[in-house]
């Protein structure tokens, strides 16, 4: 379309957005880190603790590694007090999705049921990822993504002052 000398809107470039294949590796990498975290943990605290009490402890200093893991290599983020209570939702989210895909995989197929939490944990894994990244990444301003708009002309062909 031509231009006949006004302005036209501009938009501002939003910031580079990280790549999510990026994102996905490190959040799988922090899971591992972060399941090793519990396993240890509920060991050595199994030796002084009786074992639901080690698992609770044990799920708590796991579940705050990976908040700070997440924050500062998946996102890549400052990590706040908002952040870190929306975080067990991720959690919630996980166990949710792995205990419904556990009974479905080992009820409704007849699977194995030691293999059932692998291939459970494995499908919930990307709506985790989803859960995740909605509460660590930060949000876009809100006007970014809107044009700015074109300043008035400063004569009009079609207003002239009498």
């Amino acid at each position: 379309m031509p231009t006949t000398g006004t302005t036209t809107a501009t938009t501002t470039p939003a910031p580079p957005a990280r790549p999510v294949t990026r994102q996905i590796l490190v959040f799988s990498a922090v899971g591992v880190v972060n399941t090793g975290t519990y396993y240890g943990s509920y060991l050595l605290l199994l030796t002084r603790l009786p074992y639901f009490a080690a698992h609770l402890l044990g799920f708590l200093i796991s579940m705050t590694g990976s908040f700070f893991l997440n924050a500062r290599f998946t996102y890549r983020t400052r990590p706040t007090w908002r952040k870190f209570l929306l975080f067990p939702l991720t959690n919630a989210t996980n166990f949710t999705l792995t205990t419904a895909g556990l009974y479905l995989i080992v009820h409704v197929t007849h699977s194995d049921d030691r293999l059932a939490p692998l291939l459970a944990s494995g499908a919930a894994i990307p709506v985790t990822f989803l859960v995740s990244r909605m509460i660590m990444q930060p949000k876009p301003a809100r006007n970014a993504a809107r044009p700015t708009p074109a300043p008035p002309p400063a004569h009009s062909s079609t207003s002239q002052p009498s």
